[in-house]
């Protein structure tokens, strides 16, 4: 499967084995008193947290064969590894929609990867539509639970080994986790909402009657990510922790047109206290 086809199906064991070993070998070439253990998303117009790893390797999607590669602006396309405040830390910058054309499978490959890496713990961190006017976005959220409205599930077809065939979710974000989030973004004087997440198709945004229904069934913010990766991780026994950067509020509740630039105009106005949130989490996540 040629490096280049952004579209490609799901890969399968061997395959995802074949992108693990090279990535895993471009990543020795870079010797750290410890393998990661944990893994950031980067969601958009939030790849500053890249430009802080001390010592990076970075490796583009491209040169990895058979990997998808990201086409949604924003998003840089590549894994990083290095050191974030002494702590060995794993990025992915740039992630897979299924508004991309991809199939389910491919939105979590990197995911499955990670988890071949050694990876316990991944952070999830996007950019979302915000459904309370009260909350007053820019402003951050710490995902407690989703709705998926895609109806593709990234575990539809065979089982990927060795993950659960049917992930047991009645916690998919990490209650220990989300403490430790709540207890950083206390210390930091930094405002953190909590909520429901919202997974919809895109990529068109929601019209204002959708935005009603999302609210009315109990969603708290609404995106295009997120919840498929949440899912994989799960299924492999991973612990998740997820953060959105509400950067405005959803159709009908504002008179303002939604815009992509500005969704990544707000995300990089939040960008600051992601940083001091996420940095935050990993140095406490290190002491255990």
């Amino acid at each position: 499967m040629p490096a280049s086809d952004s579209t490609a199906p799901a890969l399968d064991s061997e395959g995802l084995d074949r992108m693990t070993q090279f990535l895993g070998e471009r990543l020795a070439a870079r010797v750290t008193p410890k393998k990661p253990r944990i893994a950031v998303v980067l969601g958009s117009g939030l790849g500053g947290l890249a430009d802080l790893v001390n010592d990076a390797v970075v490796v583009p999607y491209e040169e990895i064969p058979g990997h998808p590669r990201s086409t949604v602006a924003g998003h840089q396309g590549a894994w990083i590894s290095g050191m974030l405040d002494d702590i060995p830390v794993l990025l992915q910058a740039g992630r897979f929609h299924l508004y991309e054309g991809h199939e389910p499978g491919v939105t979590v490959t990197p995911i499955r990867i990670m988890a071949r890496l050694g990876i316990e713990t991944v952070v999830l961190t996007n950019a979302a539509g915000c459904l309370h006017a009260k909350w007053r976005p820019p402003a951050l959220m710490l995902v407690a639970d989703h709705i998926q409205f895609s109806f593709r599930s990234a575990l539809r077809g065979p089982v990927v080994e060795p993950e659960s065939r049917f992930p047991d979710l009645s916690d998919p974000y990490d209650e220990s986790l989300r403490e430790v989030a709540r207890r950083v973004a206390l210390d930091a004087g930094i405002r953190l909402h909590e909520g429901v997440y919202a997974s919809m198709l895109g990529p068109t945004y929601e019209t204002p009657a959708e935005v009603s229904m999302l609210g009315r069934l109990g969603a708290d913010a609404v995106g295009m990510s997120t919840v498929p990766e949440a899912i994989a991780a799960n299924a492999r026994g991973m612990r998740v922790l997820a953060i959105s950067s509400l950067t405005n509020l959803a159709a009908g509740l504002s008179a303002e047109p939604l815009d992509h630039d500005d969704v990544l105009d707000a995300g990089r106005y939040l960008e600051r206290s992601m940083q001091t949130l996420v940095r935050g989490i990993l140095v406490e996540l290190s002491k255990s």
